[in-house]
């Protein structure tokens, strides 16, 4: 995690961090499938993705994936003095490989646009998840956040 003293801060800066690992593992995928309602047999039927599959078994779903950068975000930026952070969606996402149920994930985050507003500043941070081991990342992105504060 990266601790920014305020906006001035944040908005001086292009490599924002990096995260720790995250294990992408069979029971976050169908945990996901529940909430969503995608239960296709690619993401939480490993007997039959293993056997019928592409992949050689159970993948993430591209959406698990791209909310996963939101908690990259939170995980690498923390603004003191900042009241609150309001999502503003996403712009420009790739989804570049898929993520073998059992992987590992990262994101890095990089700020490629900010400005000032009243009461704070908007922001773009692409955010870049990889899978460890792997020659393409999973996912790029770019979050527009808006700090307050």
């Amino acid at each position: 995690m990266t601790h920014f003293d305020g906006l001035d801060d944040l908005l001086a800066r292009d490599e924002l961090g990096t995260t720790g690992w995250h294990l992408i593992d069979q029971r976050r995928v169908d945990a996901f499938a529940d909430v969503t309602g995608d239960h296709q047999w690619i993401h939480v039927d490993p007997q039959r993705a293993r056997e019928q599959g592409p992949f050689g078994g159970t993948i993430a779903h591209g959406a698990l994936t791209l909310s996963l950068c939101t908690a990259f975000v939170s995980e690498i930026v923390q603004v003191r003095n900042v009241t609150h952070v309001v999502n503003g969606g996403f712009d420009k996402v790739r989804f570049r490989a898929p993520v073998p149920v059992g992987a590992r994930l990262r994101g890095t985050a990089r700020l490629v646009a900010a400005r000032r507003m009243a009461g704070g500043a908007r922001t773009t941070i692409r955010i870049t998840a990889e899978i460890e081991g792997g020659n393409r990342p999973a996912c790029v992105a770019e979050q527009i956040l808006a700090f307050y504060g």
